[in-house]
């Protein structure tokens, strides 16, 4: 331990993956650092790997133990992957949250919903105004993004000036919100920045960024061209495309309707914030319904293939009132998030099946993504020209090519997966400890840890099955030959055709008078010895070896 000021980097979740950002900066003497977070977000489960869990949240173990520590946390835009965490976590932490006008409206709704005071959310300034927070001064720099009010933070400290990206592109007309401001950027990175922390999602695309300003001519051609309803879906933040698509559709004589509530909820954010000015009048579902099929267009919910989102709805079958036909056309305005793939291909074969047209950008120039693609990155690069480069906001290859491409401009590319501390500061840069961490997951109303077996028991229930068998050992620990079996996710018959519990009984009958008197008196060792009967018998007859309950009483003379 040494009283020498140093200044530190820690991410807790986003570096490694893609999702759940979660990051820590320090300055002052080694494990007395003054601390502050940036961003709070979740991730989403999938069935295979996590299932029932709601969201997937950060390990803040380590940020919690110092919560005498934490000077401010720092939103850097609304989406769910940045804020979602805020209100399931803000209790842990108890550090005032700061954040733009429109993210603070979701950050607030977010708080409240977890019955934490609103009032510790704070609206910042921008750029070039701070927020001070201990030994920090925090600037909102404005970014594109695929939602209004993105930005990157500027943070200086006695060590130096650190540049968070946050999630941006290159976009100088990105219909809604700020574009980019290459004097801005001038100007932060003139007077030297020692780090930049930056986005590293698309470093794999190799040709310039795209910006949201092409697409209202491709899209508006599209639906011009259809004949019955048109569907469309997109991320529900990304309020500029949503405008684009609900332009479109009042361009060629359509009304609009939009499905979902989160598409809903940030529209009116939108307008609230004041960053959504004129978005087209719309109908409620079921003012809609009296709209004709060739002069309505639907906006909803589910581009990523979530099972209860309107997309998947109308796949299936009627939603709010409406139903898709031979004939429509449905639009993915969208990307597919890695991982998502066959949650989409699902609905996407199910509107198939019902003839509708299925439209995603593989036919033309429908979607733009609001990350930056590598040009896009090294244009970054070379205006700040920082010392020190550390890939986040990627899995790990994201980031070890990112690190790649600043080694071969002359910087210090640093590979820092969660959990890996970086010092910034001093002669030589790099990981100076390595901190556990996991994930915390979000299971109806109750948090369970990664590795705390909840999960992975109800995962070995889905893929064995159970059987629960009731014995009975009367008060001279004899045991009765009687047993009660149940069976649950297993077949109830047999390749041979028998039933498989009365199977498991008759097995059972056999086996429990040969227990010896020191197995019956002791409840873990009968377990033990019935799991086995019951488990050869299931391998023998069906191939499965399933999870067992036993439930034992205990007769006790009156």
């Amino acid at each position: 331990m040494t009283d020498r000021n140093r200044l530190i980097y820690l991410p807790l979740g986003g570096a490694g993956e893609i999702g759940m950002n979660c990051y820590v900066y320090g300055y002052g003497p080694a494990g007395k650092e003054r601390l502050i977070v940036v961003d709070i977000g979740v991730s989403f489960p999938d069935m295979d790997g996590q299932p029932g869990v709601d969201v997937i949240l950060p390990d803040i173990a380590w940020l919690e133990e110092r919560r005498d520590r934490i000077d401010a946390i720092f939103i850097t835009h609304a989406h769910e992957d940045h804020v979602g965490a805020v209100g399931h976590l803000w209790g842990r932490l108890g550090a005032p949250v700061h954040c733009r006008r429109f993210t603070a409206i979701h950050a607030m709704r977010k708080m409240e919903e977890a019955g934490h005071d609103i009032r510790q959310v704070r609206v910042a300034p921008v750029w070039p105004e701070a927020v001070t927070a201990g030994p920090f001064t925090v600037q909102f720099a404005p970014v594109s993004h695929s939602i209004p009010e993105a930005s990157a933070l500027v943070i200086d400290t006695p060590a130096g000036r650190v540049v968070h990206s946050g999630d941006f592109k290159i976009d100088r007309e990105p219909m809604v919100g700020e574009p980019f401001d290459e004097v801005m950027w001038g100007e932060i990175g003139k007077d030297g920045v020692l780090a930049y922390i930056c986005d590293s999602t698309n470093v794999f695309s190799r040709h310039p960024g795209r910006s949201e300003s092409q697409l209202p001519e491709p899209i508006g051609e599209l639906i011009a061209g259809a004949k019955g309803m048109v569907v469309a879906t997109t991320f529900a933040s990304n309020i500029a495309r949503l405008k684009t698509l609900a332009d479109a559709g009042i361009a060629n004589g359509r009304s609009i309707c939009l499905m979902g509530r989160a598409m809903k909820r940030m529209v009116s954010a939108g307008v609230e914030s004041g960053v959504l000015t004129d978005f087209p009048s719309t109908l409620s579902p079921e003012d809609a319904t009296d709209v004709p099929r060739e002069n309505l267009m639907l906006i909803v919910t589910g581009s990523q293939g979530e099972r209860r989102a309107a997309s998947a709805a109308l796949s299936r079958n009627s939603y709010l009132g409406h139903e898709m036909k031979e004939g429509d056309m449905f639009l993915f305005s969208s990307k597919t998030i890695p991982g998502n793939e066959v949650g989409v291909a699902r609905i996407k074969n199910a509107l198939a099946e019902k003839g509708v047209d299925v439209i995603d950008d593989s036919h033309g120039f429908y979607h733009v993504s609001g990350h930056a693609n590598r040009p896009d990155l090294e244009v970054m690069h070379d205006i700040l020209r920082p010392q020190i480069l550390i890939p986040c906001h990627g899995e790990y290859r994201h980031l070890r090519e990112h690190a790649q491409i600043a080694l071969g401009k002359g910087l210090t590319g640093i590979v820092a997966a969660n959990g890996s501390m970086v010092e910034m500061s001093g002669n030589a840069p790099g990981i100076v400890d390595y901190i556990d961490v996991s994930k915390t997951y979000l299971d109806g109303s109750t948090f369970v840890g990664a590795l705390d077996g909840v999960i992975r028991d109800r995962m070995k229930l889905a893929l064995n099955g159970l059987v629960a068998v009731a014995l009975i050992v009367d008060e001279d620990d004899l045991l009765l030959e009687d047993s009660w079996v149940q069976l649950r996710g297993l077949p109830e018959v047999t390749n041979a055709g028998e039933d498989l519990a009365e199977m498991i009984e008759d097995q059972l009958a056999e086996a429990m008078p040969r227990f010896n008197a020191k197995t019956v008196n002791d409840d873990d060792k009968l377990e033990e010895a019935v799991r086995r009967v019951i488990r050869q018998v299931c391998v023998t007859e069906i191939g499965k070896k399933p999870e067992v309950t036993v439930l034992i009483s205990r007769l006790i003379a009156a």
